[in-house]
C-alpha cells in the first residue's frame, strides 16, 4: 500500500516555562504531592520540545510563567485562539485560577482581541482544531454549555464530545489531531455516542491501544507532518510511520507527575504569523 505524502506547516505556537514546576496539590488522577519532583528535569524536557519546535521551522513564543503557579508551564490549557481573538481559560479549580491573569495580560499586550470564558472552560486543553470543526472535550474540566460560547465567539462549528475517564481528563490527552483529515485516539477515553461521533467524522483514524494511552502517546503536536509526542507510544509510532508522518519520541516523564505532556506544554495561535 502506497504511504499518504504528508505536508508540513509552519506553526505559531506559546509555551511556558517551568520555572515554578512543582506537584504541590492533586487535581487529576497522575499528581501525587507525595512524591517528589525535580525542577530542573522538568526545565531539561521542556527546553528540548521547545527546541525541537524551533529546529522543525516554527515559531514560538513565550509567556513569562507566574510564581506560586506550578502548572501554568501546561500553556495549551491557558487559552482558546484563532487569528485576532482568544477566549481565555476558566479554570475549573482554583488552584488554577490565577493563570488567567497572566493570558488575559499577555494577549491584551499583542493586540488581541481577548476576554475570558463565561463558564469553565481550559482552552486547548478541551478545544481542538480538527479541519472545519473545533472538537470540545467534556466531562471532567470543560463545562458542556462552554460549547455554544466557543461557537459563538470564533464563528466556527464546534463539535462536543464526552470523556468519560478521568485518566483522559482533557480532550488533549486522548485525541490529538494530526492534520485537517486525521486524528488518532483512544475511543476508551469517550462515551459510545461521541466513539460513534468521531468514526463517523475521521474514518480512517489512528486508533490508539490501553498502553499508547496510558502513555499519554496522544498527548501530541502534528504540523501534518511532523509530531511531537510522548515516548512509549509504540503502536501509534508504527501507525504514524505506516500513514506518513514522523515522530519525535520526547521525554516527558518529569511532566507527567503532573499530568501533563507534549501537547499540555503547547498552545496553538490559529492563523498567526
Amino acid at each position: 500500500m502506497e504511504t499518504t505524502a504528508r505536508q508540513a506547516t509552519a506553526r505559531h505556537y506559546l509555551m511556558c516555562p517551568p520555572t515554578h514546576f512543582d506537584v504541590t496539590y492533586s487535581i487529576n488522577p497522575w499528581m501525587d504531592p507525595g512524591k517528589p519532583t525535580d525542577q530542573s528535569i522538568a526545565m531539561d524536557q521542556w527546553q528540548r520540545i521547545h527546541d525541537q519546535l524551533i529546529d522543525l521551522g516554527h515559531t514560538v513564543d513565550v509567556i513569562p510563567p507566574l510564581e506560586g503557579l506550578p502548572d501554568m508551564v501546561f500553556a495549551a490549557n491557558g487559552a482558546t485562539v484563532y487569528g485576532d481573538r482568544a477566549l481565555v481559560a476558566r479554570f475549573r479549580f482554583p488552584e488554577r485560577d490565577a493563570e488567567s491573569a497572566g493570558y488575559l495580560d499577555w494577549f491584551a499586550a499583542k493586540g488581541l482581541k481577548v476576554r475570558q470564558a463565561a463558564l469553565e472552560n481550559e482552552g486547548e486543553g478541551d478545544y481542538l482544531a480538527a479541519g472545519p470543526w473545533i472538537l470540545a472535550g467534556n466531562g471532567f474540566r470543560t463545562d458542556r454549555r462552554s460549547h455554544v460560547e466557543t461557537e459563538e465567539y470564533f464563528g466556527r462549528p464546534v463539535i462536543g464530545l464526552t470523556l468519560v475517564n478521568d485518566k483522559f481528563y482533557h480532550l488533549d490527552t486522548a485525541l490529538s489531531a494530526l492534520d485537517d483529515r486525521t486524528i488518532m485516539y483512544y475511543p476508551a477515553a469517550f462515551t459510545p455516542g461521541s466513539q460513534g461521533i468521531l468514526r463517523e467524522l475521521f474514518p480512517d483514524a489512528i486508533i490508539a491501544d490501553h498502553d499508547d494511552a496510558e502513555a499519554f502517546g496522544l498527548n501530541a503536536v502534528s504540523d501534518g507532518k511532523h509530531v511531537l509526542m510522548p515516548e512509549g507510544a509504540a503502536n501509534l509510532v508504527a501507525q504514524l510511520r505506516a500513514a506518513g508522518f514522523e515522530s519525535f519520541g520526547m521525554d516527558v516523564s518529569e511532566l507527567l507527575r503532573a499530568g501533563g505532556g507534549v501537547k499540555c506544554c503547547i498552545l496553538e495561535l490559529h492563523n498567526q504569523v
